[in-house]
């Protein structure tokens, strides 16, 4: 099932100066329980594909649906909201909140969308020990190894239920152990909940497990590729 459809979508940055053309009129369709990846040099657009695709940007022109919701025709509250209830994002620099236990990191976003306490307190304890760290709920970021923080940003990340997963370099500063382990439980949520992820990386360990390879140059699409994995 089509999930997320784009179309003509651009980003110019410093439009009335230097013109920095990041994306340029591209095309593009997700599906459901993908487990793809943009990949293309630094400066390519990847980062800004994903954050017009994530509604964290807003495109100079072109569109972004999402379940049939155009998310660039949304008001800022309404947006705030769509992204609560239908979007996951795991960032580079983990993004947790240091003064919160993995617990409260986790169930944050579904505090937010006022789901009752007995369904946030089992969602936490399914999602920290489905990401291997059931005994860490009380652990602070500060008390967490580098791996250990990213899959409770995954973790975080799947809490609301989210139609699909944004990770924008999620390995980047991972050991080879610590990112071959995060990336095996997003592959397993992927093969077994059919969950989407769409990945930003320059990292090949990503690109390896992909089953689809979207390649930018200066903002356009160089290459689109399924793969048998």
């Amino acid at each position: 099932m089509e999930i997320i459809k784009i179309r003509n979508l651009s980003k110019t940055y410093n439009p009335d100066k230097v013109p920095v053309h990041a994306v340029q009129g591209i095309d593009l369709d997700f599906h459901e329980g993908e487990f793809s990846c943009i990949v293309g040099p630094s400066g390519s657009g990847k980062s800004t594909l994903l954050n017009l695709i994530g509604g964290l940007d807003t495109p100079t022109d072109g569109s972004v649906e999402i379940g049939g919701t155009a998310i660039d025709s949304l008001t800022d509250n309404e947006l705030i909201d769509f992204r609560l209830n239908n979007i996951g994002f795991v960032f580079q620099a983990y993004n947790l909140i240091p003064v919160l236990t993995a617990k409260e990191n986790v169930e944050f976003i579904m505090l937010l969308q006022k789901r009752p306490q007995s369904e946030i307190n089992l969602r936490v304890k399914e999602l920290l020990e489905s990401v291997g760290l059931g005994d860490r709920v009380n652990s602070r970021p500060s008390e967490l190894s580098g791996g250990q923080q990213q899959r409770v940003a995954v973790a975080r990340a799947l809490a609301s239920k989210p139609k699909f997963v944004l990770a924008d370099e999620p390995t980047a500063n991972l050991d080879t152990k610590s990112a071959n382990t995060l990336l095996d439980i997003m592959q397993d949520l992927n093969q077994k909940e059919n969950i989407t992820f769409i990945f930003s990386t320059h990292d090949h360990r990503v690109v390896e497990r992909a089953k689809r390879v979207i390649t930018l140059e200066d903002g356009l699409i160089a290459s689109d590729k399924s793969l048998d994995v």
